[in-house]
């Protein structure tokens, strides 16, 4: 029991919660950095799938007109 005592007065909560007054920066912050990673993502999945469509058109151009039974 007496380290629990002691983690309870190192800890950097006092342990009551006071409503929000407004808008944190880290709030702010992780706003930020999601909406930096949707963009990462959606720029490199889109680069991905016009890569492939290139290809594949590359691939039809190259077997020629299909043929006929």
């Amino acid at each position: 029991m007496p380290v629990l005592a002691v983690l309870a007065v190192e800890s950097g909560h006092s342990g009551v919660a006071h409503p929000p007054t407004g808008l944190a920066m880290s709030d702010v912050a992780l706003f930020v950095f999601a909406a930096i990673g949707v963009w990462l993502v959606r720029r490199a999945l889109r680069k991905r799938f016009i890569e492939a469509r290139r290809r594949n058109l590359a691939d039809r151009e190259a077997a020629g007109p299909p043929k006929k039974d």
